[in-house]
């Protein structure tokens, strides 16, 4: 098994609070951390503790930033022989504050100062291999072209549709999998529920919408059903969509019915939430179902 992504990065330095400050005001942190982040990113390192292959191809600066983000895939056992890294400018970062009370996050984040991945940059190789092509669209022409890539040698696409960006519509068009968060939902239909009707529209195999603590939502095969939210001492949600792609993905790559390919998606996610940061928390294998069963 073979996860292509291509799509964001980011370094994301992480800080909890025990409420948001009022400007002009000073806030002692109780916890910092710095991990790697980005939504393909962060999906890919959830698939790798899974011990799924996985190739990444996403952009950088060759600031301390940028090395970082490498180092921490390359820890993760990601390939990124296809990373762009462009000089003189700044990687994407982010700074993440994290209510202690509820784990809920506010996400300041600043996207790479370099220019964008462009099509030709992405070669014939990069899905040499690939089960499976990940794409959030932010880099939409490169996405674009890596979309028709897989399709014409039927490789299956996920789309990460977090929020609507130049292109979604052709990637909408072109994806097999199609992930939708709550906001992005309201925005594009009104609502949760119709949004997923519409998105249904594009033919893809399946489509789901993220609703946080209140699970999930998903059309497969004609049937709509809901997947609820597993509970856990949450101490952090950073992270926690791209985790549940990576969940979802390895599900299908098993062949899973899409149902239980929703519950482990959902219980891998969960999982993560118990720790500070998109990576720290991710579980393995035997501990994602271990907690599914425990959990029936």
């Amino acid at each position: 098994m073979h996860v292509a992504g291509l799509g964001q990065c980011s370094l994301d330095y992480l800080m909890v609070l025990d409420s948001y400050p009022r400007e002009d005001t000073k806030k002692e942190v109780l916890e910092w951390a710095v991990q790697g982040g980005g939504p393909v990113a962060t999906a890919l390192v959830a698939l790798s503790r899974l011990g799924v292959k996985t190739s990444f191809m996403g952009l950088v600066s060759d600031d301390d930033a940028g090395k970082l983000i490498k180092k921490g895939l390359v820890e993760e056992k990601i390939d990124i022989r296809d990373m762009v890294i462009r000089k003189g400018g700044k990687s994407q970062t982010a700074f993440i504050v994290v209510n202690n009370k509820n784990g809920k996050r506010t996400i300041i984040w600043q996207r790479p100062t370099v220019k964008s991945i462009r099509p030709l940059e992405v070669k014939k190789g990069f899905l040499k291999g690939a089960n499976f092509l990940l794409l959030d669209g932010l880099f939409s022409e490169a996405s674009i072209k890596a979309a028709k890539m897989a399709r014409a040698i039927k490789i299956p696409i996920m789309l990460d549709t977090g929020r609507m960006r130049k292109g979604m519509y052709e990637l909408l068009q072109s994806s097999d999998y199609i992930i939708a968060s709550e906001e992005f939902g309201r925005k594009f239909a009104g609502s949760p529920k119709r949004a997923l009707k519409e998105l249904m529209m594009f033919q893809p195999k399946a489509a789901t919408i993220t609703l946080g603590d209140k699970g999930s939502i998903t059309i497969s095969g004609g049937e709509e059903f809901h997947q609820p939210a597993f509970i856990v001492d949450v101490v952090d949600t950073t992270g926690a969509g791209d985790v549940f792609h990576g969940g979802y993905i390895y599900g299908l790559l098993q062949g899973w019915e899409i149902r239980k390919t929703l519950k482990f998606a959902s219980a891998f996610a969960a999982l993560k939430c118990r720790r500070l940061g998109g990576r720290a928390g991710i579980p393995g294998f035997k501990e994602a179902f271990k907690f599914i069963n425990e959990n029936e």
